[in-house]
């Protein structure tokens, strides 16, 4: 069955690829399970409106009543921020999904997998996932860095979750052929933090010094890999470092009080963060995806 067999794109997203328009996708799982409601569904038209604001058509991707959705309507949207029971999709879980006639809201490995294969070069979301902390005894890390190795799309994101290992994630990113710039900094970003601490070996300053090394990655050819833009959020809007810091040591030592391992760890510690900071870390992670997307519009322009 073609892909295109069980996709719907919207009519503005579908001229915008057709004329070679800038086109940025944007992932719905922050909307679903990211953001508390009835903001979700602010925040998810906000991100769409910075989108337009940087010179590129919005693409929210998510999967409703068992067809792939490039872009989202109105209607649509307001069903991902709104319904219960909208489950959270990888790209392992698409084709589950799709038979089954179900809906969900695809994370970045699912986004990134769709987008591209949609035909769009820019992808924009907050945090990617990565190398959890404890690899060694458990080998759990994120399905997003297998996708991202293997798909042929520049991601604008604020690093990796500051819950997970973040060097052995580098690491990981760099083994696996997956390209890191920091845009406007010498540090990886830390999501919530502006710096994780961690060195970057490229920065741009620019859209369009981003644009030339996507040119230069597609004219070099296969193997496909994504290239990721770590955007840091500002420092006047991130997270206290020694509030983040100390509320995620707690964190962690509660976590391993409690026996909670795998899938459910990151989302633990990303509730504690949330409740431990009277919601500064929610609003950390707003202001990144908010630059992320505005910073992916003009990269797709520039491109």
């Amino acid at each position: 069955m073609p892909l295109t067999d069980i996709t719907d794109v919207t009519d503005e997203v579908g001229e915008a690829l057709a004329a070679r328009r800038p086109v940025v996708a944007l992932e719905s799982t922050i909307i679903a399970h990211g953001l508390p409601r009835p903001r979700n569904l602010a925040v998810a038209a906000e991100l769409e409106e910075l989108v337009r604001a940087g010179g590129a058509v919005p693409a929210t991707i998510a999967v409703l009543d068992g067809r792939i959705r490039i872009g989202l309507e109105r209607p649509q949207l307001e069903r991902i921020a709104r319904e219960g029971g909208v489950r959270k999709l990888g790209r392992r879980d698409l084709a589950p999904a799709l038979a089954a006639g179900a809906s969900g809201a695809t994370t970045v490995s699912a986004t990134a997998f769709l987008a591209a294969r949609a035909g769009i070069r820019v992808f924009a979301t907050g945090g990617l996932g990565g190398v959890h902390r404890e690899w060694t005894r458990d080998q759990d890390e994120s399905a997003d860095l297998r996708v991202l190795a293997e798909t042929a799309i520049t991601v604008v994101c604020a690093g990796v979750k500051s819950v997970l290992d973040v060097p052995a994630t580098l690491q990981r990113l760099e083994t696996l052929g997956v390209g890191v710039l920091g845009y406007g900094t010498e540090w990886f970003p830390g999501f919530y933090l502006s710096s994780s601490g961690e060195p970057v070996d490229w920065t741009v300053h620019s859209p369009g010094q981003v644009a030339d090394v996507v040119r230069a990655r597609e004219a070099l050819g296969p193997p496909e890999s994504a290239l990721i833009v770590a955007n840091p959020v500002p420092e006047p809007e991130q997270l206290d470092p020694a509030l983040h810091d100390r509320v995620l040591r707690d964190a962690l030592g509660e976590c391993r009080e409690r026996g909670i391992t795998g899938q459910a760890v990151t989302p633990f510690l990303l509730d504690f963060l949330t409740r431990r900071t009277a919601g500064a870390s929610l609003e950390a992670n707003i202001a990144a995806v908010r630059g992320n997307a505005h910073l992916a519009a003009r990269i797709a322009a520039a491109l």
